[in-house]
């Protein structure tokens, strides 16, 4: 049952000057006069993790117009402007309040260029919640009750007013954040109506600021559609938008080096994620399953069948069940292929700089050399082409170094000088002029991904607790996550590398998986399960319950979105 601020008031007073674990009587409800204050957590010391509060907001009072938050692209991005503008209020105020360790510490979310959904911000059909952290002030480990007074009832309710009030906002500016959303949804999906994978408007600024600045370059060359890939769509809100449109099929960037071919293409692998206006990729538009692959040299593979592009090793060992702890970058790549096809990627993207050699291509000189009984490898040169006109599934490919690609490709694009060139008529001319590599080999089937991941066994942890009828209660706690930026997670003892998911930019997605992850070894691996029906079956409870049945006591702030293709990938390299 809620209460009073004025009784938080009295209890704070009473708890003055105590040591630091008094705070925990804080715990609870807390109704102030224009929402609802909720202590889900208090931090042990000042030292500590900081305490994790949140604010709740009826509709009746925050009035946001309901036409912003009906559709998931616009309450999306809704949600994401909102935590911008609650870490904006906070900087005003963070530390103000004194104290050791992290005592007055105010937080939220700090989101980067990309829209995210984040457990910071949540609208439902009830009203807004928005979660936070609060270092609670104290001089030493003695409660400093004054302090954490100023923050409570003067410093959160001026940033709360300021941030999570329709009326206090800039209308045109939520309008433009909302229309944003919904022009960016509308190219979204003329691109499933077109047949395209991917978009790039005229304008696009590309290159970014610098190796650790996700901010645009200053004056960059603004992106210009070759004539022959222009395409011009009308959206709800902009009108008419050009731009380059990349059609289905086998894709090839290339160009001398420094010319814009890596920009290109990572700016179409961040494509499947919204962008916030500024950014100068608010229209670069992606498939949004499409599936950066590279060589992942000691990853643990297991039970893939990777046959398609690898057979007849020497010592035997089974490729249609293949099962590694230290896999080479060929069969890194390999698995990676048709682990992206598991979990549904209509596009794959490649740059030639961070792949196998041996996997991507051989030149007609080395085959002649290593007769093709010998060789193992089926290179990806030689699938291209069944996978999309069998299997479905698009490829963009940055290459470089062999001429070989040239002749699967459809469409040809040369970067000079960060403008895209298509040469694609004047290669082909060429292509006829010379004798063509092998491209196609036989034996192409789609694998039948009905493979099934052992049962996890979690070990007890403590002596457990005693039930009702004085027995010990053995079942398991929930393992313990951590994670180390855009590195890895850990389970427990177990750790997921996810340096190489390159499509990963944010530290609380990382955040996410490992919850994700942690419920579905706990709650839905159960030796009998496929992979693809065990993570459909955790996605099914996320898309129903969001973070609730992933957290715990309470959902915190500093969780967010991943895709279901990145949930596949952290499955798969799981080793415990």
């Amino acid at each position: 049952m809620a209460q009073t601020q004025t009784e938080l008031r009295t209890l704070l007073r009473s708890i003055d000057h105590k040591g630091y674990p008094a705070y925990k009587s804080l715990a609870g409800v807390w109704k102030f006069d224009r929402y609802t204050l909720v202590i889900d957590h208090v931090q042990g010391d000042p030292f500590a993790s900081p305490s994790s509060l949140h604010v709740e907001i009826p509709h009746t009072l925050a009035r946001f117009p309901a036409a912003y938050y009906e559709k998931d692209c616009a309450r999306t991005a809704l949600q994401d402007y909102l935590v911008r503008q609650m870490a904006k209020q906070f900087e005003q105020y963070n530390f103000k309040a004194k104290g050791s360790g992290k005592s007055g510490l105010l937080s939220i979310s700090r989101c980067g260029q990309a829209v995210l959904e984040r457990s910071a911000c949540q609208i439902t059909k009830g009203g807004l919640t928005v979660r936070f952290h609060v270092g609670f002030p104290a001089f030493g480990r003695t409660i400093n009750a004054g302090e954490l007074d100023k923050i409570l009832f003067d410093f959160l309710p001026r940033c709360v007013e300021n941030s999570l009030f329709y009326a206090r906002l800039d209308a045109g500016k939520v309008q433009a954040v909302v229309e944003l959303a919904e022009d960016q949804e509308a190219v979204r999906h003329i691109l499933k109506e077109e047949k395209l994978v991917a978009f790039v408007a005229n304008g696009s600024i590309l290159p970014r600021k610098s190796g650790v600045s996700d901010l645009p370059m200053a004056d960059s060359v603004p992106f210009t559609s070759p004539a022959s890939m222009e395409r011009t769509f009308r959206l709800p809100h902009r009108g008419e938008i050009s731009g380059m449109a990349i059609p289905e099929g086998i894709t090839l960037i290339v160009g001398g080096g420094y010319h814009g071919k890596s920009t290109l293409l990572e700016a179409i692998q961040m494509g499947i994620y919204n962008h916030i206006a500024g950014d100068g990729r608010e229209f670069v538009i992606t498939d949004d399953t499409a599936l950066k692959l590279r060589a992942e040299d000691g990853r643990s593979i297991r039970n893939v069948d990777i046959s398609l592009f690898i057979n007849d090793l020497p010592n035997k060992k089974d490729t249609a069940k293949f099962t590694t702890e230290d896999a080479s970058g060929s069969t890194s790549q390999a698995a990676g292929v048709v682990e992206g096809m598991e979990a549904g990627t209509r596009l794959f993207l490649i740059d030639e700089d961070t792949s196998a050699t041996n996997f991507m291509v051989r030149d007609e000189f080395m085959q002649q050399v290593i007769i093709r009984d010998k060789e193992p490898i089926t290179p990806f040169l030689e699938r291209a082409g069944d996978l999309y006109e069998k299997g479905g599934i698009s490829t963009i490919l940055v290459a470089g170094s062999s001429g070989a690609f040239f002749y699967i490709a459809d469409h040809i694009l040369m970067m000079d000088c960060y403008r895209p060139v298509d040469i694609t008529d004047r290669v082909k001319a060429l292509c006829r002029e010379h004798t063509a590599p092998r491209v196609q080999a036989p034996g192409f089937a789609i694998p039948e991904f009905d493979r099934v991941l052992p049962a996890f066994r979690q070990a007890p942890k403590g002596r457990g607790r005693e039930n009702r009828g004085g027995q010990r209660d053995n079942r398991h706690e929930h393992m313990k996550t951590k994670s180390y930026g855009l590195e890895s997670f850990s389970l427990d003892r177990e750790e997921v590398n996810v340096r190489y998911l390159e499509q990963l930019l944010d530290t609380e997605q990382v955040n996410g998986l490992a919850h994700l992850l942690r419920f579905g070894l706990e709650q839905v691996l159960d030796g009998r399960k496929t992979v693809r029906q065990t993570v459909q079956e955790i996605w099914k409870v996320w898309e129903k319950e969001g973070w609730k049945s992933f957290s715990g006591s309470y959902i915190p702030c500093g969780l967010a979105k991943p895709r279901i293709q990145e949930l596949y990938a952290c499955l798969n390299r799981f080793r415990g």
